[in-house]
């Protein structure tokens, strides 16, 4: 009989799903793709895609940092 394979311990480089959906959501995530189906030079069907993923918190403070740097003068006549 032969021996099992050894338990092989993750090393600092592993990432878990777990912690990439932790910090994707604690940063924010965005996705954004499009993709053009045509025939002969003929656009037939075109899909456009922009995808937000982050936690409420995420995206609640991205919308004040955004509120705050629209409402600053300094900024808009930067």
């Amino acid at each position: 009989m032969s021996d099992p394979e050894p338990i092989i311990p993750r090393t600092s480089g592993d990432i878990a799903l777990a912690d990439l959906l932790d910090r994707a959501l604690h940063k924010g995530l965005v996705l954004w793709g499009e993709a053009t189906i045509s025939v002969a030079g003929v656009d037939l069907v075109y899909l456009g895609l922009k995808v937000l993923v982050a936690s409420t918190e995420t995206a609640d403070r991205m919308r004040a940092a955004a509120a705050s740097q629209s409402a600053d003068p300094k900024v808009r006549a930067g």
